[in-house]
């Protein structure tokens, strides 16, 4: 049987572990949007948000 130590213990050892996955992840995907806005931007697309130069239209 368990005992309540080992109980909490685990417990927190599986919380830790899934919030630092989490963390992992949702960095990882952050940096893949941002390479992704990279190759959008380099291939000529632009954001709505993007100021207009002169010379274009929206």
């Amino acid at each position: 049987m368990m005992s309540h130590a080992a109980y909490v213990f685990a417990s927190y050892g599986i919380a830790i572990l899934t919030v630092v996955s989490l963390c992992l992840w949702v960095i990882a995907d952050g940096r893949a949007r941002q390479r992704e806005l990279r190759e959008l931007e380099a291939s000529g697309v632009r954001r709505r948000s993007a100021e207009v130069s002169s010379g274009e239209t929206r």
